[in-house]
């Protein structure tokens, strides 16, 4: 079996993973009366993603099968996540101005930024609502730890955004600047990774192993996507604009020659594929 059929059969079977959390999430916020028909109609446009927002549970399943536990123990702690890092990722489209993705417009794109941001904040109550009923399913001592695991992840990518924010438009910053933000955004997936440890009953020294996987998964995957953001005319631009530059530009900037060769290209007023 060639690399692209095995990628893709493991893509499928953490969708199956993580699908059952996904349907809980969508089922959670779009059964909910919001009582105001524009958040209705926002609510069900974004709920159509988050079928593919699989990844989070997938791993907490993982983990917990990992170290000896019963995945079907993770679903309602993963239809949270799958909520809380929605939510995370629609304030994210707001701080980066995001308008669009691949070839659908985002919530922020759609419906404006005021719209996005209430959408966000009732994502964020309706998964920690959510978090917290899991949680009582499970020994007390057992979901405090799965609670305050999950806290300090979104608090650290909380942090990540923040020092993100302050090399926005700058094109001569150091690359090892923007790793550290990447790194930081890994602090979710360590959390969930660890979580799905606990929640299998995991040794202390099982746990940090799977912390440091979920960590090091979010690093790869966040810095393939730098690579990605290269070669779309309309991100790069929206990078150019709103966010800092792809992480390999920024290397590649470190050449002189090269670094005058991009400058040229990025003060253009429009980027396009062929640069």
């Amino acid at each position: 079996m060639d690399s692209e059929k095995e990628i893709k059969k493991i893509i499928a079977e953490m969708e199956q993973m993580g699908g059952e959390a996904c349907n809980i999430a969508i089922e959670t916020i779009t059964r909910e009366e919001y009582g105001c028909e524009i958040i209705h109609e926002a609510i069900n446009y974004f709920a159509e993603d988050l079928r593919t927002n699989f990844q989070h549970p997938a791993l907490l399943s993982i983990a917990c099968e990992a170290a000896g536990g019963n995945p079907k123990e993770t679903v309602h702690v993963g239809a949270a996540l799958v909520l809380l890092t929605g939510a995370a990722d629609i304030h994210d489209d707001i701080i980066d101005k995001s308008r669009k993705k691949g070839s659908k417009m985002t919530v922020f794109g759609r419906f404006g930024g005021d719209i996005t941001l209430l959408i966000g904040d009732i994502l964020f109550i309706e998964g920690l609502t959510l978090l917290s009923i899991a949680c009582e399913n499970f020994p007390k001592e057992k979901g405090k730890i799965i609670k305050e695991l999950i806290k300090k992840g979104f608090l650290e990518i909380g942090a990540a955004e923040t020092l993100e924010s302050t090399l926005k438009g700058k094109w001569d910053i150091a690359p090892e600047k923007l790793l550290e933000v990447i790194r930081k955004k890994g602090a979710v997936a360590e959390a969930t990774a660890r979580a799905g440890a606990v929640i299998g009953n995991a040794t202390p020294e099982t746990i940090e192993d799977w912390g440091k996987i979920g960590r090091i998964l979010s690093i790869v995957s966040n810095i393939r996507d730098e690579f990605i953001d290269m070669f779309e005319a309309d991100e790069l631009t929206n990078r150019r604009d709103n966010e800092c530059l792809p992480l390999p530009i920024l290397y590649a900037m470190r050449d002189p020659k090269a670094k005058k060769k991009i400058i040229h290209l990025l003060k253009k007023g429009e980027l396009t594929d062929d640069d």
